[in-house]
């Protein structure tokens, strides 16, 4: 089979899943500025608010790293959503049996999710500047392959709470526990010696160099793109090898068949 067409595959479902639900989608986005908002106003009634890690103490710093938090939270999430939502239907097992493997169509419906996501995204990110009045620096060719590698470790978190989505069925509140910790990566400042080893926080470091100090992507620092790009690899590994070996358990306890 080729790959290639089950990434179309997946990409036209998730497309028409999106229309069918328009209303869900827009709430969703709606729902998320409405989070934003109401902290942006808590700023903006606090004189003079501390530095705050990867934030800088700045409205840039806080615009940015939401919208990081959010590409991340969406990216994270879709996999084990959609494997909880495939149980559900009891069509999960079917999409075993697809010549081209089980982790293949993960891999496309994360990829499916970024793509489909992206531009909702950016309409989020340009509403929170107009809000804020914090016009930022949009050069999406530095700022693709950056969240690209940002988001890698997220995609590592979303395979592991998809293997745990295969035995356990119902972890939806793990995904909310999760939506706090990777604030915690982002806020917290690169000056802790182990803040580089943390998912997402070199990442969003380069993206806020992008955004508001106007760097171009050919001058970053190697190191530091390449640090992120190891660290998010690496978590993405592990995310993989936990969900092969749930997927293994899985099958054992014929759980695959049942929510």
């Amino acid at each position: 089979m080729n790959l290639g067409s089950v990434f179309v595959a997946v990409l036209q479902r998730d497309w028409a899943m999106m229309k069918r639900y328009i209303v869900n989608t827009v709430s969703s986005l709606v729902s998320i500025y409405i989070i934003f908002l109401l902290i942006f106003l808590g700023f903006k009634s606090l004189s003079g608010y501390a530095a705050t890690g990867a934030l800088e103490g700045t409205m840039e710093g806080t615009v940015i790293g939401f919208f990081v938090w959010t590409f991340t939270v969406m990216a994270f999430s879709d996999l084990a959503w959609n494997l909880v939502i495939e149980a559900q239907a009891g069509t999960l097992e079917q999409l075993y049996l697809t010549p081209s493997g089980f982790k293949w169509v993960s891999g496309c419906t994360l990829l499916s999710s970024l793509t489909l996501n992206f531009i909702p995204i950016v309409v989020l990110l340009v509403t929170m500047m107009a809000t804020t009045g914090q016009w930022l620096n949009l050069d999406f060719i530095s700022l693709i392959p950056l969240l690209l590698v940002t988001v890698l470790g997220a995609y590592g978190v979303g395979f592991a709470l998809g293997g745990l989505a295969l035995i356990f069925k119902r972890i939806q509140a793990i995904f909310q526990i999760f939506q706090f910790v990777f604030v915690g990566f982002l806020v917290i400042p690169q000056r802790v010696p182990w803040a580089k080893l943390l998912p997402l926080s070199m990442g969003n470091s380069l993206i806020y160099d992008v955004m508001v100090d106007g760097t171009r992507l050919w001058e970053l620092p190697i190191g530091s793109i390449l640090t992120a790009l190891i660290v998010g690899a690496a978590y993405l590994a592990i995310g993989v090898t936990i969900f092969s070996v749930c997927e293994n358990i899985a099958k054992e306890r014929g759980l695959l068949g049942h929510y």
